[in-house]
């Protein structure tokens, strides 16, 4: 009988290491037994995958797709040709019609990459939810700040991956220790409850906050501690003056009552006391709608499980074509055959699919390129800036162009 691990003895965590993910040891169990049913049989023929998402869990049904560079690392050294959008491109969908936009593409024996299809979706799908969370978040604040607080949400192994991801998707600044270093940049953070309750007085806190770090640390008073944000906010800047940067509201939903009100009555109150220059900061459980009901007399925008846990972009992988065999278009029901191409109206977000090897339409240019050729990447790689600062430009341009797919077969 098999009874099951009480305890791990090869690890503190139950995570798999770089190793087991590289070596495929993350993927579901039929991989392995088809792998082996072809190899036995001898057939090992040359196929085409493609990644797509059929559906997004929002109305305008446009993403940004994210987790490519993993996906790259991942399948470094495989016997196989990969075509992929570029970090942090939009995508869309189609959920009313048969055409969908691939984001990736594999070429090469099944045998040689089937075992990767699980964490090649895992990879896509946890970054890309994250970065089109992010993207839309950024698009509703335009030039107001937003940091990144939903590491705590999510298993502290994926910090860095949840971090990147939610930066180049907008994200301003991340609070992650270990992200932020890897990302290259340095994390951001006010204070917690718990450094007013350990103290036992938020003036006091307050005043150890400021006189204890560095001075290039924001001085961002958190106000609704102990008593009213509007009294808080009133003795936070007495106490600091022209020290204080900001001042925060992390009210829990329960006791937040009308979050648009708080906000004005503190802008009001410490405007009228000389702080019309101190910034105000929300926080605690925002949501898109929340974030845009506030957007306009809120400074920044602390948000965390919106991003950290986001809607699930339900990405699939498969094959869809065989060349060189007598039968080369085999799609499952429901799926369209072939080798598929996006190329998009250059300035625009207006999308038309074809197959690949049909002739590109005019003033278009093809979204997936070249990754991985034979094995090695042949992409260079994006900055973390770089990649963000097409987002930006892309989200904008959103605003004025309404995204549109088409498809033909000339």
């Amino acid at each position: 009988m098999d009874v099951g691990k009480s305890d791990l003895t090869d690890r503190l965590f139950w995570l798999a290491t770089e190793d087991e993910i590289k070596s495929a040891q993350t993927t579901d169990v039929y991989f392995k037994y088809t792998v082996e049913v072809l190899e036995k049989e001898g057939i090992t023929p040359e196929v085409i995958m493609q990644v797509y998402a059929r559906n997004l869990p929002y109305e305008d049904n446009w993403g940004v797709v994210a987790g490519i560079y993993e996906v790259a690392k991942l399948l470094e050294g495989l016997p196989i040709d990969v075509k992929a959008m570029e970090e942090g491109e939009i995508f869309q969908c189609a959920p009313d019609s048969v055409i969908y936009e691939p984001v990736l593409e594999i070429r090469g024996t099944y045998t040689s990459f089937a075992a990767y299809e699980n964490p090649i979706l895992g990879l896509l799908a946890t970054s890309s939810s994250v970065s089109t969370k992010s993207a839309r978040i950024k698009s509703l604040i335009g030039d107001k700040v937003a940091f990144s607080f939903g590491s705590r949400r999510a298993h502290p192994a994926l910090a860095p991956t949840i971090e990147r991801a939610a930066y180049i998707g907008g994200i301003d600044r991340v609070s992650n220790i270990l992200a932020a270093r890897l990302l290259g940049k340095k994390p951001i953070g006010t204070m917690p409850h718990a450094l007013i309750q350990v103290i036992g007085d938020s003036k006091k806190a307050w005043k150890a906050f400021d006189e204890g770090l560095e001075k290039e640390v924001p001085r961002i008073a958190l106000i609704d501690t102990f008593s009213d944000e509007k009294q808080e906010a009133i003795s936070a800047l007495a106490l600091l003056g022209k020290s204080l940067d900001g001042v925060r509201l992390d009210t829990p939903k329960s006791r937040r009552g009308d979050l648009r009100r708080i906000i004005e009555e503190v802008r009001w109150e410490m405007s009228i006391r000389g702080g019309e220059k101190v910034k105000i900061f929300v926080s605690g459980g925002l949501d898109e709608e929340e974030i845009q009901n506030v957007v306009d007399v809120a400074d920044g925008f602390g948000v965390g499980s919106c991003i950290s846990s986001p809607p699930v972009i339900d990405f699939s992988a498969k094959i869809v074509e065989v060349p060189g065999s007598a039968n080369p278009y085999r799609a499952k029901r429901g799926d369209i055959s072939g080798s598929k191409q996006v190329y998009r109206k250059k300035g625009t977000f207006q999308d038309i699919v074809r197959l690949s090897k049909n002739r590109p339409p005019k003033g278009c240019q093809p979204l997936l390129t070249e990754l991985i050729k034979k094995g090695k990447i042949i992409r260079k790689f994006e900055t973390v800036d770089q990649i963000r600062q097409r987002v930006l430009a892309n989200i904008r341009s959103l605003a004025s162009d309404e995204p549109r797919i088409s498809w033909d077969v000339s």
